[in-house]
Order: C-alpha cells, then sequence, then structure tokens
C-alpha cells in the first residue's frame, strides 16, 4: 500500500516541477500536481482492467505481465485459482466414483425433492421400478410408479417399513417382486431405495413348502403306527393278527427311516464342497453294483419277473465321489424298478458322448411320464401318482438328490419320456470329470 502512495505522490510532485520548469512564476505547480495525479491513476486504471479481464476468464497463457502490487495480486491468485482447481477435480473425481460405486449397486436409488420429482436415480432403479433412468428426471415419481400399495405408501407417510410391489418384468408363472423404503433427508428430500426380494420371497415360500411337505409325509406313517399301537392295546389278537399288524408297522417305520437318510442326504449335499477330481471311480464297477442293487429291490417288488440289463459302454473312469454317484444312479435305477410293471425291462448303460464326456443312462418300458410332469418332476416330494409312489416305498426326494449330485459333479440330468412308451433317464458328466480306465486301475468300494 505505501509503494501505491509513494507513486501517487511521486507523480503529483513530478507534474508541479514540470509546471513550475515550464511556467515559471505563474503559481500553477498546483495544475502540475493535479496533472500527475491523473495520469497515475490512467496508468492504474490500465492495469487493474487487465487484471479483471483476466480474472473474468483465468488462463495460465492469457494471464498479463505486471509489476509491483498488480504482479503479486495476480500471482496469488494464480495459486488460489490453482489449489481451488485442483480440489474440484479431485471432489469431482470422488463424485464420479461415489455415482459409479451406486450404479453397479445391486439395489435402486433415487433421490427425490421435496415435491416428490426424481432429482437422480440409478439404473437399478429404473429397472426396477420400469421408468427410463435418464429420460425421466425431473418428472414425479408417483406419475411413473402406479402402483396402488406404492402410491398409499406415499400417502401415508409412514416409510418405517418397506412396501413390496411387483416389478416391470412380473408375469404369471414367472414372479418378481420389489421392495422399496424411503427415507427422508435434508429438508423435504426423500432417499427412496429399491431391492428385488424375488429370490428371498421364493426360498422362504420353498422353505414353507418343504416344512409342509415333510411334515405330511411324515405324519402319514406316524398316524398309522399310531393306530396299530392303540389296536394292540386295546383289542385282544391273536398271534397271526399281531405279527401281522407289527409287519405293517415296520413297513410304515421303514418308509420313515428312508425318508429322514435321503433327507440327511440333501442336507449333506447342499452343505458340503463339490467333489475335486482326484478320485477315480470306474466306470464298469458302478453300473454293476447299481444294477445288482435294482435286481434286489425288483426281487422284493416282483417277484424276480422283471428284466435288468447291463449296457456297457468303453472302459472309462470319471473323477467324483463314489459315493454320491452311486447314490445318483441306484435312485434312477430303483425308481425304475418300482414304476415298471413286474414284466417290463429295464436297461442300464453307459456311453461316450462326442464331446469326450460321459452319460450314464436308465431306461424303461413302463407306462411313461405325461409331458406337463417333466419340468417339475426334480423338485422335493413332487411325485406323479403319489399313491403309488407310496405302495412302491418313494420319498419323492429321490431325483432331487440325484439332479444336486450332478451339479455337484458339473453334470445334468435330462429326463426323456412319452406316455405310454416309457422313460429314459440321463447323468452327463463333463469331459474334464472322464478317463480312459486303465487296466491296473484298483478297484473302488460303493458301500
Amino acid at each position: 500500500m505505501w509503494r501505491r502512495t509513494f507513486a501517487l505522490a511521486a507523480c503529483s510532485l513530478a507534474g508541479a516541477a514540470l509546471v513550475w520548469l515550464l511556467l515559471p512564476g505563474q503559481g500553477l505547480g498546483w495544475l502540475g500536481a493535479v496533472a500527475g495525479a491523473v495520469g497515475w491513476q490512467l496508468w492504474e486504471r490500465r492495469h487493474w482492467q487487465a487484471v479483471l479481464e483476466w480474472l473474468r476468464e483465468p488462463r495460465s497463457a492469457t494471464m498479463p505481465e505486471l509489476g509491483g502490487v498488480w504482479g503479486e495480486l495476480l500471482a496469488r491468485v494464480r495459486r488460489a485459482l490453482k489449489v481451488a482447481n485442483r480440489k474440484a477435480r479431485k471432489a469431482q473425481a470422488r463424485l464420479q466414483e461415489f455415482l459409479a460405486a451406486i450404479q453397479a449397486s445391486p439395489n435402486g436409488v433415487v433421490l427425490l425433492s421435496k415435491e416428490g420429482t426424481i432429482e437422480w436415480c440409478n439404473l437399478m432403479a429404473g429397472e426396477h421400478l420400469g421408468f427410463d433412468a435418464r429420460r425421466d428426471l425431473g418428472q414425479r415419481i408417483r406419475n411413473l410408479v402406479r402402483d396402488p400399495a406404492f402410491i398409499h405408501y406415499l400417502n401415508q407417510r409412514d416409510f418405517s417399513v418397506p412396501v413390496e410391489i411387483d416389478g416391470r418384468h412380473a408375469r404369471a408363472g414367472h414372479p418378481q417382486r420389489i421392495a422399496i423404503q424411503v427415507f427422508p433427508y435434508a429438508k423435504g428430500r426423500r432417499l427412496l431405495l429399491t431391492r428385488d426380494v424375488t429370490s428371498i420371497e421364493l426360498a422362504e415360500a420353498m422353505r414353507r413348502d418343504f416344512v409342509a411337505n415333510v411334515s405330511h409325509e411324515i405324519r402319514s406313517p406316524l398316524t398309522v403306527i399310531n393306530g396299530f399301537i392303540e389296536t394292540l392295546q386295546t383289542l385282544e389278537l391273536d398271534e397271526a393278527q399281531r405279527r401281522h399288524f407289527l409287519d405293517l408297522m415296520a413297513q410304515q417305520a421303514r418308509r420313515m427311516q428312508a425318508l429322514v437318510d435321503d433327507l440327511l442326504t440333501l442336507s449333506r449335499l447342499e452343505g458340503s464342497p463339490a467333489p475335486d477330481v482326484s478320485h477315480w471311480v470306474e466306470v464298469s464297477g458302478l453300473v454293476d453294483e447299481v444294477a445288482a442293487q435294482a435286481r434286489a429291490l425288483a426281487g422284493v417288488l416282483h417277484g424276480g419277473r422283471q428284466t435288468i440289463t447291463v449296457l456297457e459302454g468303453p472302459p472309462l473312469r470319471v473323477a467324483g465321489a463314489a459315493a454320491e454317484l452311486s447314490s445318483a444312479l441306484g435312485n434312477l435305477a430303483n425308481n425304475a424298478v418300482r414304476y415298471t410293471p413286474a414284466e417290463g425291462h429295464i436297461e442300464i448303460g453307459w456311453r461316450l458322448l462326442p464331446d469326450d464326456g460321459v452319460e450314464f443312462y436308465v431306461h424303461d418300458d413302463g407306462p411313461g411320464i405325461a409331458p406337463e410332469h417333466l419340468p417339475r418332476l426334480t423338485e422335493r416330494f413332487y411325485r406323479v401318482d403319489r399313491s403309488r409312489s407310496r405302495e412302491t416305498g418313494g420319498t419323492g426326494l429321490g431325483l432331487a438328490i440325484v439332479k444336486h449330485v450332478a451339479q455337484r459333479h458339473g453334470g445334468q440330468l435330462l429326463i426323456d419320456s412319452v406316455l405310454g412308451h416309457g422313460s429314459t433317464f440321463r447323468l452327463r458328466l463333463p469331459p474334464a470329470r472322464v478317463s480312459q480306465a486303465s487296466p491296473a486301475s484298483e478297484p473302488v468300494s460303493f458301500s
């Protein structure tokens, strides 16, 4: 500041001295002083106009080169602008990262104004609620989502619990449920979150159905056993009648035991890691063991009148859990025995596929299965004929076990059937689990 004062004084003195030299004795020195001060002001005006022009659009390339106090001012402003720009770039980068993280979220996020218009939303919110996340900015949310439950939720202003509505992709047979919850913030604004809860609701429905099915399956034999026990306790029976009732009770107890065993098998399959490829199983020994069990069951159920044939394929080994593979093939063979008539024929075998995978198959010439039942055969406790399944000792879990074993080994279960012309169940394993059998391979126990 003192520099500018000194410069003003110097210009005024210089002007007064110049007038005194040019017009001595006229007493006009004061006029020269005023002229010097005005000249200095015009010079200063040129500088601060240059500074103002640069400040309107500050760029390093166009910054004027000024000395003195104006040069120092420009340097300080330039440093401050650099710091502010650096902070602004960092803040913008962090904002973009934050928005990118929200965009990547599986949940929908909508920012609503005080009036209920969409200020910002991610793409998932538009996917859940059925509007365009970019085009519909500024639109009222209640005009875009017209579900009555959602409108009532907004009107009542009680956002302590979420509301559920059908998603944009919901249709008959393919439900989609979206949970929505609103969180007020910042002077009337609201944060709206959406979440796809379809899988949770389906899992809950499956859990309820599973519990109900298990309860029903166990309650039936328990009712029979309790009835026989009451009969034995209250009535005088001869030895033959007592033996008959005890045999029926034992049959129902075996049925419950089979059900519990299958439930434990499913639980073990779902809760354990997938089998690795370090254990190899001889295919021929596996199929022979399954065929022997099927013949034993056929002898009990049909008096040995069924014909069970093993169709051998190439000598192969498969990597996996021997007990699981034996259980899966055993379930397929046992189902064929149970549902094929006494005089029927069953074929059990394997073949090498063109992609070097292996396919186990069980074919029967039984009554076949109607097409509408095929997609649901692997559901737990699903039966085409409930009464016949119980008569033959089925638990309704066999194909569910087979499906889980196939998936754990990276394979799949395929079912082909024509009503009145028999059925074929095929268990495929990928090439990574198949190897040519070695003549020196050690036998594998399937117990």
